[in-house]
């Protein structure tokens, strides 16, 4: 057995924590930029507090999933401010952004050099500058993971900047700021970090210390995922949702995911899709057709007794089986409400080329094991 586990310097959890965010920052320098979502009054209280403690701002809001473009222009300004650290405080997609400019900002050259599949994947020459990551949703994990995902809308694609150095120096997880998250936005957060508790769990790269997070996550996940949409003051609940997507998080950066985010990538840079519902959708069905394709052509696979586990994870159930966990899946990603993927304008028109684009995504490397067009066709047909 051989394995390698790395994740943020420093990973700081609980209700509160932001309290202490001004002495954390400027420990790493006195002139900031802060990476905000769409609604950056949701930074207000984190710009007051490093205010307080000294700190030089400079203000970005990421609207969306972050371009290639936004990442370029939001390196210019943070040069020209003099920043010296990047703090990210929002969704996925604003922790992405200010991980892909902290690393940008001490490296000589274009976006493009070191872009995977659009570009040219060079390595980073210089370690990222320091990054803070805060999430205000619980979904990505992208507190603790190396990479960022970025749209390329000039390529439809989505693609990553990826390098250890890229791991922020501090993850601060503090459930008491997704209190006021939206139910169908919690809903769709929620069954990405599920998704992310899954996967590697049934990755071909898992090992002792990513099982242990998923298992623990996805306890915390079926106890408290539609507690949390159907009640977002529910401390409890958003504290259970907080901690399984740091654990998520921890575990896809160090055993990888599979086909449901090999399909989500490719989707998300064709249609104007949100990552979370599309996890959501494909993911009752991907887990489907990997489970028919181990048994047809693996039975003897390690990861086939993984279903049960799970099963007996989520349900509670000490006997369950795989097809129950996967009916509680279904179950659940219907009660919760979430379209199908023809709502973002995907058609059975559009499968090949989604199929064709899934097939080469980083994601598919960690899938228990090589699915097949045919298979890779019914998944996301199913989906629809």
């Amino acid at each position: 057995m051989r394995f390698e586990f790395a994740t943020a310097t420093r990973i700081m959890f609980g209700p509160g924590t932001l309290a202490g965010i001004g002495p954390l920052a400027r420990a790493h320098g006195r002139c900031a930029l802060v990476v905000t979502g769409r609604d950056g009054a949701r930074a207000a209280r984190l710009l007051e507090l490093l205010r307080a403690a000294g700190l030089a701002i400079t203000t970005v809001a990421i609207a969306r999933e972050p371009t290639t473009d936004d990442i370029t222009a939001a390196t210019a300004a943070a040069r020209a401010a003099g920043c010296e650290v990047v703090i990210g405080c929002g969704g996925g997609a604003a922790l992405d952004a200010a991980k892909a400019i902290a690393a940008l900002l001490t490296n000589p050259g274009d976006l493009l050099d070191y872009l995977e599949v659009v570009g040219r994947a060079q390595p980073l020459p210089h370690a990222a500058a320091p990054c803070v990551a805060i999430p205000t949703t619980a979904g990505t994990g992208s507190e603790v993971t190396r990479n960022a995902v970025l749209a390329s809308p000039a390529h439809r694609v989505k693609a990553s900047l990826r390098s250890p150095s890229m791991l922020p120096r501090i993850a601060l997880v503090d459930p008491e700021l997704t209190h006021d998250l939206p139910p169908a936005l919690t809903a769709a957060t929620g069954l990405d970090a599920l998704t992310q508790l899954i996967e590697p769990y049934l990755s071909n790269r898992a090992n002792p210390l990513t099982d242990a997070l998923c298992a623990e996550g996805l306890r915390r996940v079926a106890r408290s995922l539609r507690r949390a949409v159907e009640h977002g003051h529910d401390a409890s609940a958003r504290e259970d949702m907080a901690l399984a997507s740091l654990h998520g998080g921890l575990a896809l950066a160090n055993a990888g995911l599979g086909a449901v985010h090999g399909f989500a990538g490719p989707i998300g840079g064709m249609f104007p899709a949100p990552h979370g519902a599309v996890c959501g959708a494909l993911l009752p069905h991907v887990l489907a057709t990997n489970l028919a394709a181990l048994r047809a052509r693996a039975p003897q696979s390690p990861v086939l007794p993984r279903f049960a586990e799970i099963a007996r994870l989520v349900t509670g159930a000490p006997h369950a089986t795989a097809e129950e966990g996967l009916r509680w899946v279904s179950e659940l990603v219907a009660s919760l409400g979430l379209p199908t993927l023809r709502a973002y304008g995907i058609t059975t028109a559009d499968v090949p080329a989604i199929v064709a684009a899934a097939a080469q995504a980083s994601s598919m490397k960690a899938n228990p094991l090589v699915l097949t067009t045919v298979e890779l066709t019914t998944a996301v047909t199913a989906a629809l």
